[in-house]
């Protein structure tokens, strides 16, 4: 049985060996580590180096926080959300008058296209009048003539000529 070459140590190499120095590993997880670190050397190197870093880490001065800068940080971000705020509030009365734009442009645009639909489908009451109009327009010599069947017997004797688009 032929062992597997050491491999070099990778970035998911190195997040693995960080969070088994943490003790942030299940059981499972530390148990398989451990036992490529008993059997891989470059394995063992590179804990080495990290656990060397976080030794090196922990000697450096600790960085103290003073009472001003905890007030000038909650301050700065204080201001920062008063702006924010600020921003937000001039930019509401904007964002209600396009919605109301919005809103009225489709109200009209809905009530002209009711309109146009109507209009299409129901016959204007002035229709009717200009299709007569021809009639209307002589019903001074209609008047004269009397009845209607005076006029047909006129119509069936030939004395009126012929007109295409107004004929019966």
């Amino acid at each position: 049985m032929t062992s597997q070459p050491p491999q070099p140590p990778t970035e998911d190499i190195d997040d693995e060996l960080v969070a088994y120095l943490d003790g942030e590993l299940d059981a499972e997880a530390a148990r398989r580590l451990e036992q490529r670190l008993a059997t891989e050397a470059p394995l063992q190197q590179r804990l080495r180096q990290l656990r060397n870093s976080w030794d090196l880490l922990d000697q450096l001065p600790r960085a103290a926080a003073d009472d001003g800068f905890t007030r000038h940080t909650v301050e700065t971000v204080a201001m920062s959300i008063a702006e924010d705020i600020q921003t937000e509030e001039s930019r509401r009365p904007r964002r209600q008058r396009l919605r109301w734009a919005i809103a009225a442009t489709a109200v009209a645009a809905a009530g002209l296209a009711g309109f146009a639909l109507v209009a299409s489908i129901r016959a204007g009451p002035n229709e009717k009048l200009l299709r007569d109009l021809p009639v209307i327009e002589d019903m001074e010599f209609y008047r004269q003539a009397g009845d209607i069947d005076f006029l047909r017997k006129l119509h069936d004797e030939g004395l009126f000529p012929e007109e295409s688009s107004d004929a019966p």
